[in-house]
């Protein structure tokens, strides 16, 4: 059984960079997305699982707040060499 995890903005501000699109398998703590806060604090958004992108919700440019969906990612169970 597979389960879905929404990733969601931890801040406000703009996208500065997508690492992801749909489909694409993504590993545990890889950089998903960068966002620019309101001061010009970049930051690294990033999950502690893996798993393959099921949806990208935003694009570079787009404003985000937080808690808003930038992603949802279908996660992969089967144990890595990380685990």
């Amino acid at each position: 059984m597979r389960s879905y995890r929404t990733i969601q903005s931890i801040t406000n501000g703009i996208v500065e960079k997508v690492f992801v699109s749909q489909d694409s398998f993504v590993y545990e703590w890889e950089p998903l997305f960068i966002i620019k806060t309101s001061n010009d604090t970049l930051l690294k958004i990033q999950v502690g699982v893996s798993g393959t992108i099921s949806k990208v919700c935003v694009h570079p440019g787009d404003e985000v707040f937080t808690d808003l969906s930038l992603a949802v990612l279908k996660e992969d169970l089967l144990p890595t060499g990380s685990d």
